[in-house]
């Protein structure tokens, strides 16, 4: 059973509103033992994902992309850090090939587990658009722009719409502006949970 600190950071009530984890995500979590901190870093990204989607889906309708795979990627991309607890405060990638395992083996199919592994490594040739789109929600939800993997994005977009790619660059920017500045009350609920109980 989910601690109540844990279930508050999964789907509570909170300030900032954040949307909570979808369900399968809060029902592994607890299983896993995942530290509050790490489920409010999880919600906060999924959030962010889900603002991102959205956009996506408003101003390319025609672009071809799985929202609930971006949305549950989101949702569980550092829960390797269950196993890598040092690495919620402190750098590392231990966590990334350790998420995937874990996903794997409580049933999350492949092609879902993918995330785990993939968010911190979008500049491989065979990401797709999904990926990088979990990859931004876990950049911008803090408020930090990489503009590589901007890029990569903008170029995907502008390449399935036809439309130019500074057009694309600047829709871009401006939902992501938009979201970084949110960053500081994100920043503020994901530091207002420990890391360990």
């Amino acid at each position: 059973m989910a601690t109540n600190l844990l279930s508050r950071a999964m789907s509570g009530t909170v300030d900032p509103p954040l949307l909570p984890l979808p369900d399968r995500v809060v029902e592994l979590l607890p299983r896993l033992g995942s530290p509050p901190r790490l489920a409010a870093h999880l919600r906060a990204v999924h959030d962010v994902a889900h603002q991102l989607v959205d956009w996506v889906e408003r101003r390319c309708p025609a672009v071809p992309f799985d929202r609930e795979a971006v949305l549950f990627g989101a949702a569980t991309h550092d829960v390797g850090k269950t196993v890598h607890v040092s690495e919620l405060s402190g750098p590392g990638a231990a966590h990334e090939e350790a998420g995937r395992t874990l996903l794997l083996g409580h049933g999350v199919p492949p092609e879902l587990a993918r995330f785990a592994a993939t968010h911190a490594s979008w500049t491989r040739s065979t990401v797709g658009l999904e990926d990088l789109l979990v990859s931004l929600a876990d950049k911008v939800w803090k408020n930090k722009r990489v503009p590589d993997l901007e890029d990569l994005v903008v170029a995907r977009l502008a390449e399935a719409t036809g439309r130019a790619v500074w057009e694309e660059f600047l829709a871009l920017d401006e939902v992501l502006t938009g979201i970084g500045d949110g960053a500081d009350a994100r920043l503020a609920f994901q530091s207002s949970f420990p890391v360990h109980v």
